[in-house]
C-alpha cells in the first residue's frame, strides 16, 4: 500500500499537468494554447487533391476541377456535355456522378512514390483531401459504407495507404476534410437552407470527424466549405479543442471553421500572400489554376520553374509559407508538368534551404521597427496584346505573367464609333474597381466594396458615327479579376463596347527579398547578379562578418560606408556557377547576431 501511495504521490504531478493543459472548448483556452513551432518552421508542404472529380478531370481553363459536381447540380453545360461520356445526363445528379467510380481505377498509384517526391521537392508537411465536398470518402468511413475508396474505386484505404508512406519519409502527415457536402441526404450543401445543417453535423459529420482524427492522429487539419453557417453551427470550439487534446502539441488546425472562428492558421488563396508574423500562415494553390487535375489548362496556366520558386520566396519573406497543390491524374500518375515543377523547387531548396526553413522576416519579433525591409520592389510596366472588348475574367491570375496577380492596375484607351442612333447606357462591372471616363469627364465609376454603385450606370442620348474617346481605369486588390464594359441601346440586353482597346497593366514587382535567423542575415535576389551587388543595412556589420553565396565556397569581399551602404564584389564566382544557382540567388552575411 505504501509502495502505490508513494508511486501515486510521485504521479501526482504529471496528473495535474495534465489536467491544467487540457485545451477547453472556448476560443480563449484554445488561443492560449497557441501553435506549433514546427508549422511555422516548415514554410512548404503538399495539397493532394485526388478523386472521382479525377476522371472527367474538367473545368474551364481558369476553374476548379473538384467542383465538377456542383456544376452537374447548377446545370453548366460544359461539365454535362463531358459528363455524358460517362452517364446518362438525364438521371439525378448524385446517380450520375456516382457512375464515376467504375472509372476510377488507380492502377498506377504507387504512395511511396508520391512520398518519395514530396520529400525531394523539400515539402515538411502533406495535406491528403480526405473528403471533398462531393462526400466522397478515401478511407473506410463508418459514415459512409458506401460511398468510399476503400469498396469502390480503387478499393483501397487512401488515407491509410498515403499516410503510412508519408511518416515513412519523416514527413508530417496533414488532412482536408470538408465540413459539408452536397451529396448528403442529411443536408445537400449549397441547396438546402444553411439553417437547417445541425442535423447533419451533430449526427453525420462531429462522428465523421472524430473517426478520422481518432484511427490516423493528423498533424494538420484543414477544413474548408464553411462561409455560409457559423462557427457556432459546425460546434468549431468542441472540435478544435478535442482534436488539440487527441493528438497533442503538434497539432495545428486552419481558420476555416464558419463565421465568428477566432483561431487557425490563415489560408490566403491563390494570391501574393499576406503580412502576419503573430499568426502562422500558408497560402494554398496549385501549380496551375485548379487544385484537382484539369485536363482543359494551357501550359500557359502552370507557373514556371522560375515564377514558383520567387513567388515561394517572396511568401516565407512575408512570415508565411505555401502548401503547393498537386492534383494526380485518375489512375494515379502525377502529371509530369507538375513532377518537373516539384524537382525544380527542390532543387533550388537543396542548395538554399537555411535561407528559407526556420527563418523570419527580418523585422519579426525586434525591438525596433522597421529593422530591415521585408523585400524591395519596382515598378513592372508592360503592354497588352490589343483587344476588341474589355470583357475579362482573369479569376486566380493577372493580365501577363509579369504582372502580380495581386494590387495590379491595368488602363485601356480606345475610340468607339457609335453604330446607331439610340438611347445608350453604359455599365461598369469590376473586381474590385473601375473609373471611365469621357475625355476630361468620368462618366462611371464602380466600387465592389460598395453595397450599391448608383455611379457604374451612365446614360446618354448618341449619333450613328459619333466618335468616343473612353479612358478605363480598373484597380485589382486581390483574389479574383474581372474587369466588364457593356452598353445597351434602347433597353436591349447589354453587350461589350466593341473598340480597338490598347491597354498598358503596371505593378509592383519584387527583385530583393530578405531573411533571417539569429545570427545571419539572407539577401534573396530575384535578377542575376553580377559585379558588385549594392544594398543598404540599418546597423553595422561587425568586422568579422563573412559574406557568401549559397551554393559557392567563396568567401566574398564586402565594405560598408558610414551610412550603411554596402558592396558586396561577386566577381571572384564563376559564371558556370551563377548560372547554376538560377531563379532566386542568396546571398549570406554571418556573424551579426540580431538582437530580440
Amino acid at each position: 500500500m505504501r509502495r502505490l501511495a508513494l508511486i501515486a504521490l510521485l504521479l501526482f504531478p504529471f496528473v495535474v499537468s495534465a489536467q491544467q493543459n487540457k485545451i477547453e472548448a472556448n476560443w480563449n483556452s484554445i488561443n492560449q494554447r497557441g501553435y506549433p513551432q514546427w508549422f511555422s518552421d516548415a514554410r512548404l508542404g503538399i495539397f493532394v487533391h485526388w478523386g472521382l472529380y479525377s476522371v472527367p478531370a474538367y473545368a474551364s481553363k481558369e476553374g476548379y476541377a473538384e467542383w465538377f459536381y456542383r456544376g452537374l447540380m447548377t446545370g453548366d453545360t460544359a461539365r454535362r456535355r463531358v459528363m455524358s461520356h460517362y452517364a446518362d445526363t438525364t438521371l439525378p445528379v448524385f446517380d450520375q456522378y456516382a457512375t464515376l467510380t467504375k472509372h476510377w481505377h488507380g492502377q498506377l498509384w504507387h504512395p511511396d512514390e508520391w512520398a518519395r517526391l514530396f520529400k525531394e521537392c523539400g515539402a515538411k508537411y502533406v495535406l491528403l483531401v480526405t473528403k471533398h465536398h462531393d462526400g466522397y470518402c478515401l478511407w473506410d468511413s463508418p459514415q459512409q459504407p458506401e460511398w468510399n475508396s476503400t469498396v469502390s474505386g480503387p478499393c483501397r484505404n487512401i488515407v491509410a495507404e498515403l499516410t503510412n508512406a508519408v511518416r515513412n519519409e519523416g514527413l508530417r502527415m496533414g488532412f482536408y476534410y470538408s465540413l459539408p457536402e452536397w451529396s448528403n441526404s442529411r443536408h445537400k450543401w449549397m441547396q438546402d437552407p444553411d439553417k437547417n445543417i445541425g442535423d447533419y453535423v451533430e449526427n453525420y459529420m462531429i462522428p465523421q470527424f472524430k473517426d478520422l482524427v481518432s484511427r490516423y492522429r493528423p498533424d494538420v487539419i484543414f477544413t474548408d466549405g464553411d462561409w455560409q453557417n457559423t462557427a457556432k453551427q459546425f460546434h468549431a470550439e468542441e472540435l478544435i479543442s478535442w482534436y488539440y487534446n487527441t493528438v497533442g502539441p503538434d497539432a495545428i488546425v486552419n481558420d476555416r471553421w464558419g463565421n465568428g472562428t477566432q483561431h487557425g492558421f490563415k489560408t490566403p488563396e491563390y494570391s501574393d500572400g499576406i503580412n502576419e508574423t503573430k499568426i502562422p500562415w500558408a497560402e494554398c494553390r496549385g501549380i496551375g489554376r485548379s487544385f484537382g487535375y484539369n485536363r482543359n489548362e494551357d501550359v500557359e496556366n502552370f507557373l514556371t520553374d522560375r515564377q514558383l520558386i520567387q513567388h515561394f520566396v517572396e511568401l516565407v519573406a512575408n512570415g508565411g509559407g505555401l502548401t503547393l497543390n498537386v492534383g494526380p491524374m485518375a489512375d494515379g500518375t502525377i502529371p509530369f508538368i507538375q513532377q518537373e515543377r516539384l524537382r525544380a523547387l527542390g532543387h533550388w531548396l537543396k542548395v538554399n534551404g537555411e535561407a528559407i526553413y526556420g527563418s523570419e522576416p527580418p523585422d519579426a519579433g525586434m525591438r525596433c521597427k522597421p529593422v530591415y525591409p521585408v523585400k524591395i520592389v519596382k515598378r513592372t510596366i508592360k503592354s497588352l496584346p490589343e483587344s476588341d472588348v474589355i470583357d475579362f475574367d482573369w479569376v486566380r491570375n493577372s493580365p501577363s505573367p509579369e504582372i502580380s496577380v495581386d494590387d495590379f492596375s491595368v488602363i485601356w484607351e480606345g475610340k468607339v464609333t457609335v453604330p446607331t442612333d439610340g438611347h445608350y447606357t453604359f455599365l461598369a462591372e469590376a473586381d474590385d474597381e473601375m473609373t471611365v471616363t469621357l475625355g476630361s469627364d468620368t462618366i462611371l465609376y464602380f466600387n465592389k466594396a460598395w453595397a450599391e454603385n448608383d455611379n457604374a450606370r451612365r446614360s446618354m442620348e448618341l449619333k450613328k458615327g459619333d466618335k468616343l474617346r473612353l479612358k478605363v481605369h480598373f484597380r485589382e486588390k486581390e483574389l479574383d479579376a474581372s474587369a466588364h464594359l457593356m452598353w445597351s441601346t434602347d433597353g436591349i440586353e447589354f453587350k461589350p463596347v466593341p473598340a480597338k482597346w490598347e491597354a498598358t497593366a503596371s505593378s509592383l514587382t519584387t527583385i530583393r527579398c530578405y531573411t533571417r535567423r539569429a545570427n545571419a542575415l539572407y539577401i534573396l535576389l530575384f535578377e542575376r547578379p553580377s559585379g558588385q551587388i549594392k544594398d543598404y543595412l540599418s546597423f553595422t556589420l561587425p568586422d568579422n562578418a563573412k559574406v557568401s553565396m549559397l551554393g559557392t565556397q567563396t568567401e566574398l569581399k564586402w565594405k560598408q560606408d558610414e551610412d550603411g551602404k554596402l558592396t558586396i564584389d561577386i566577381s571572384d564566382i564563376p559564371v558556370d556557377k551563377l548560372n547554376e544557382l538560377n531563379h532566386v540567388w542568396v546571398l549570406k552575411i554571418d556573424n551579426y547576431i540580431f538582437h530580440f
